[in-house]
């Protein structure tokens, strides 16, 4: 549904181009997010910290907000549910007391391990509305688009 805002030229096609923007991402995880909770009993959040502690290692949490783009108490509450459930502990760092790491469990581990393959298929089969090429251009605008006000 384009915008029904009487601004600009300039103003309605950034708004318009948003719009559809936005409501493709929440059409997409629309499709994915429901199979990955009743499956795997997962959140977005939840796939997205082990995913990162499955590649990268233990993570601080600060970390971990950065590579997923959460806020800390998303994050925290995030951690704290994976490690209720056994999938991540949390310990000090060495150095310096005040910093938790984030490890993934054996349990998380398995977890993950059994998840992923089957969201990263749903994703693709997903994502094939698009040729290869569209896809490749479509992350290309996306990165664009995510680091324009990286500089400011």
């Amino acid at each position: 549904m384009p915008t029904h805002y009487q601004g600009t030229t300039e103003e309605i096609l950034a708004l318009d181009a948003f719009i559809k923007l936005n409501r493709s991402v929440i059409a997409v995880q629309g499709r994915l997010l429901p199979a990955l909770q009743r499956e795997f009993g997962l959140t977005e959040s939840q796939i997205a910290v082990l995913e990162a502690l499955k590649h990268l290692g233990p993570l601080q949490q600060g970390e971990l907000c950065q590579k997923i783009l959460r806020s800390g108490s998303n994050v925290t509450t995030v951690v704290d549910n994976l490690e209720r459930d056994g999938l991540v502990q949390r310990s000090r760092d060495e150095s310096d007391r005040r910093i938790q790491v984030v490890n993934l469990t054996e349990k998380g581990r398995e977890l993950v391990d059994r998840a992923l393959p089957v969201h990263v298929g749903r994703i693709t089969d997903t994502m094939a509305a698009l040729e290869p090429e569209e896809q490749r251009e479509l992350g290309r605008l996306c990165r664009k688009l995510g680091r324009a006000g990286e500089s400011k």
